[in-house]
């Protein structure tokens, strides 16, 4: 049985809370990537909260094709389907990605500061953005570190 046909057949409730916890996760990783002087393991970290972000989405709604097969479709392939509002969105992130995978290989000056930075902002911005859609409570806005003014 495959992921989305479980989803299908989850209570909404289950569902909402999956959608919570990984807002929460979301959440918690943009708090990480603030935290950070690292400008590779910011972007990281924002990174990977706009996806957990997007996953929520997909647990909350339902499941666009529950009986495709096939090779696994990235979150940000499925997310214009689940939710047609975060299109743009999804392809900024999809385009991220290759930069996220070199930051995490360690790849020298894959990240500059500021782009770690506007990520993180943009990251955040996302995730309310999913918050409002779903109906749930959103977090304050975190500090967003200025590498500029270092």
């Amino acid at each position: 049985m495959s992921v989305t046909t479980t989803l299908r057949h989850l209570p909404a409730r289950r569902v909402a809370h999956s959608a919570g916890s990984l807002l929460h996760a979301a959440r918690q990783g943009l708090a990480e990537a603030a935290e950070t002087s690292r400008p590779e393991l910011r972007y990281v970290a924002a990174h990977l909260a706009a996806l957990r972000a997007a996953a929520a989405v997909l647990a909350a709604k339902e499941p666009v094709d529950a009986t495709r097969r096939g090779r696994p479709r990235s979150v940000w392939v499925l997310l214009p389907a689940a939710d047609p509002t975060l299109r743009e969105w999804a392809a900024f992130f999809a385009a991220g990605a290759d930069k996220r995978a070199a930051a995490e290989a360690g790849l020298p000056r894959a990240v500059t500061p500021f782009e770690a930075d506007e990520l993180l902002h943009d990251a955040e911005v996302f995730v309310s953005l999913v918050e409002e859609t779903l109906g749930l409570p959103g977090q304050p806005t975190l500090p967003i570190p200025d590498s500029r003014a270092s």
